[in-house]
C-alpha cells in the first residue's frame, strides 16, 4: 500500500548516543587483552622460558596464578563487552526480544 501522506523518515526518533555504554565496552575491551598478556606471561613461564615480567613470576606457583588470573581478565573482559555490545544494539522502542534470537554478529 503505498502512502501519498508525505511520509518523512527523518520524523523516526533518532537513537541516542550512550557514551557509558561505549566506554564500559573499550573499558571491558582492555581487560581482556590484559588478560591475554598476562596469560601468556604465565604460560611462558610454566613452559620454561625465561620470565616475562621479572621476578615476579620467578615460581611456577607465581606463574599459575599469573595464567589463572589471565584467563579470568580474559573471560570476564569478552563477556562484559558482549552484553555492552548487545545493549547498544538494543533500542527503547523496539520490540523486547530474546537475547538468544538476536543476530550472531558479536
Amino acid at each position: 500500500m503505498k502512502q501519498t501522506d508525505g511520509f518523512s523518515t527523518s520524523l523516526r526518533p533518532r537513537r541516542s548516543f550512550s557514551w557509558r555504554l561505549r566506554f564500559a565496552a573499550a573499558l571491558t575491551a582492555l581487560f581482556a587483552v590484559f588478560g591475554i598478556l598476562l596469560l601468556m606471561a604465565g604460560a611462558s613461564t610454566l613452559l620454561g622460558r625465561p620470565p616475562a615480567l621479572g621476578n615476579f613470576n620467578d615460581s611456577t606457583t607465581d606463574a599459575s596464578v599469573l595464567l589463572v588470573l589471565g584467563l579470568l581478565l580474559f573471560w570476564g573482559g569478552v563477556v562484559g563487552w558482549r552484553k555492552s555490545r548487545r545493549r547498544m544494539r538494543q533500542r527503547k522502542a523496539d520490540l523486547s526480544m530474546s537475547p538468544h534470537l538476536m543476530k550472531k554478529r558479536d
